[in-house]
């Protein structure tokens, strides 16, 4: 189902701590110290901005954030991006919010010079439409790491393909300046 109301914004806000707050907090996946690292993610980039490392595409619907993502250079690579978060309101999951938060984040990653986005998530059954929904998108799981989280919780990394292989056309990261485009429409993505 397409949004054609929504609009994306880079700029990350004051208020987009409670946002993040709610939106995690809304799913009920996520343990009390998982929340607390989103909020953090958000004062980080708000007391350091680009430079904190971590990006954000905000998806809002009439002027209030549904969903959002958070994601970064991985420190010591020249184009692999983590995609730390990728939330959405209990009440907009399903419909496709997510699918296109996630390709103006990538379409971001691209022009920040990507080549690799790799997104991580829990084995437990709860996470299985996660997992579905990484896969629908491209990814594929690379690694499977026993009890990481928890006794019976595994850590599952995912990696989806962006660009040629490192080498072919790739921007370095660290060359591309300026700010934040303008929020944008959908415009029927």
């Amino acid at each position: 189902m397409a949004f054609p109301d929504v609009t994306f914004r880079m700029a990350v806000r004051p208020e987009d701590r409670a946002a993040v707050r709610r939106i995690v907090q809304s799913s009920g996946f996520f343990y009390p110290d998982e929340v607390a690292i989103a909020v953090e993610l958000v004062d980080e980039h708000l007391q350091k901005g680009d430079a904190s490392g971590y990006h954000f595409v905000f998806g809002e619907l009439a002027g209030v954030v549904a969903g959002y993502a958070c994601f970064g250079l991985i420190p010591g690579t020249g184009a692999s991006f983590d995609l730390y978060w990728i939330a959405l309101a209990n009440d907009r999951r399903g419909r496709g919010l997510g699918g296109e938060i996630l390709r103006c984040a990538e379409e971001r990653m691209r022009a920040m010079g990507g080549a690799r986005i790799y997104a991580e998530t829990s084995s437990r059954p709860q996470y299985e439409p996660t997992r579905r929904f990484y896969e629908k998108r491209g990814f594929h799981l690379e690694a499977r790491l026993e009890a990481f989280y928890y006794p019976g919780d595994d850590k599952l990394i995912y990696v989806k393909r962006l660009a040629p292989e490192a080498g072919e056309n790739i921007r370095q990261c660290a060359s591309l300046p300026g700010p934040d485009p303008e929020p944008i429409s959908s415009g029927g993505i």
